[in-house]
């Protein structure tokens, strides 16, 4: 079962974030000597595309490519390319803004170049396929079957697989034989008392 993947602007706008900060940079030479020579090429020269915004648009897309790449920790659960965006972020406000020395640009520049693997990174991460044997993907996403429901009376835990396209509305535990029914804005026992909520719920569809 496979299907299109929608764009989301909240699911790129790490992407957004570093495409922007590195267009600021390039078309802004003044402020970054290190893209001097790509924007003479261009037959740019000297010329300032953002004038006297340059580095508060820069910062801008700093804060929107960290706050992509948290929006996809909590998706995905990567976390090492969030803390090198957040250190990297560190650097280049720390720069900026406390910085007084002759080498605050190469701390921006370093701040730059980790926000740029943190990207790459955590979009190859994301790309990986699930090394489950009951993973498939949907939307992109990949998506795990198995879910262990735990009797909330009793505590009997039992890993099920779970229908790809449907809801349980009820479970009767094994041990007890308590009717369990979904908690209140859940779909489905999974959602309630599984440790995976339903396929179509991972996937970010509407179940049942």
């Amino acid at each position: 079962m496979t299907k299109k993947k929608k764009f989301k602007l909240k699911d790129s706008m790490d992407k957004l974030g570093i495409v922007g900060l590195f267009l600021t940079a390039i078309f802004s030479p003044c402020c970054f000597p290190v893209f001097a020579f790509g924007a003479s090429a261009l037959g740019l020269g000297s010329f300032e595309l953002f004038g006297g915004w340059t580095m508060w648009i820069f910062q801008a897309m700093v804060l929107i490519s960290i706050m992509g790449l948290y929006i996809s920790y909590r998706k995905h659960r990567f976390f090492h390319p969030l803390l090198i965006a957040i250190f990297s972020g560190f650097l280049i406000f720390y720069a900026y803004h406390f910085n007084e020395s002759d080498n605050w640009i190469y701390f921006i520049y370093a701040g730059m170049i980790g926000l740029l693997t943190a990207t790459i990174w955590n979009y190859k991460l994301n790309r990986m396929p699930g090394d489950c044997d009951t993973c498939i993907t949907i939307n992109g996403k990949d998506i795990d079957f198995n879910s262990t429901i735990v009797c909330p009376d009793c505590g009997y835990a039992k890993t099920e697989i779970m229908p790809a396209e449907s809801c349980v509305y009820f479970y009767v535990c094994e041990k007890c034989n308590s009717r369990l029914k979904p908690l209140k804005d859940d779909c489905c026992v999974y959602c309630s008392y599984g440790s995976k909520k339903c396929p179509p719920v991972q996937a970010g569809i509407s179940c049942c």
